[in-house]
């Protein structure tokens, strides 16, 4: 996931309008001469065996290609990241750290709320010292009514799709990677509020 955010930061550094539930793939990672400019035809074809068997990498023993692809997952991920680094200016390197800390706490859920995680990043004095200090982003966790999930989703999540885009947030949904009854809400204060009342708007609705 830090690839993914990193990467929309560098595109929003560039001016590039935020594609919601867009993600860029390894394959298209590489294939772009801003990091590698290679293609990975192999890769592609161990997505296509994936789509076709969901459980390809169960498969024992391993192949030549699957060892391969797993081997350079992390080879070449290795080089995207420092290109990546060099990249992202400092503002984007603070909110980079403090949205990757947002992410891993929408599927680290415990009971007492998350009082027992560290503080977020706190914005370095350089840039404090600059007065260019966007608004920090935040964590909104929602609890879904039982049956309500259909309406927050909407028709092949149009409801969802919606709200992240009027409002400027991004906005996941536990399902298997954390609780399938909670929303997980993230951005700027104002915006988290703003999508926070949509939703339970939706919640209300018969």
């Amino acid at each position: 996931m830090d690839t993914q955010i990193a990467y929309s930061l560098i595109e929003e550094q560039e001016g590039k309008k935020r594609a919601y539930d867009v993600y860029i793939s390894f394959v298209s990672l590489l294939a772009d001469p801003r990091y590698c400019g290679m293609p990975y035809p192999e890769k592609e074809e161990v997505r296509t065996l994936l789509r076709q068997d969901p459980n390809f990498w169960k498969n024992r023993p391993l192949s030549e290609m699957m060892i391969r692809a797993a081997t350079d997952d992390v080879r070449f991920l290795l080089n995207i990241h420092e290109k990546m680094m060099e990249k992202l200016s400092k503002v984007s390197s603070w909110r980079l750290a403090v949205r990757s800390e947002l992410y891993c706490r929408c599927f680290c859920i415990n009971d007492n709320q998350q009082a027992d995680w560290p503080p977020l990043p706190t914005v370095p004095d350089d840039i404090e010292a600059e007065a260019r200090v966007p608004e920090v982003d935040i964590l909104s966790l929602l609890d879904v009514p039982p049956g309500k999930m259909g309406r927050v989703i909407g028709r092949k999540g149009s409801s969802i799709m919606a709200v992240k885009e009027s409002c400027n947030v991004e906005i996941h949904i536990g399902g298997a990677k954390g609780p399938p009854d909670r929303v997980f809400i993230i951005g700027p204060v104002k915006e988290v509020r703003k999508a926070e009342a949509i939703l339970r708007g939706r919640m209300l609705e018969f």
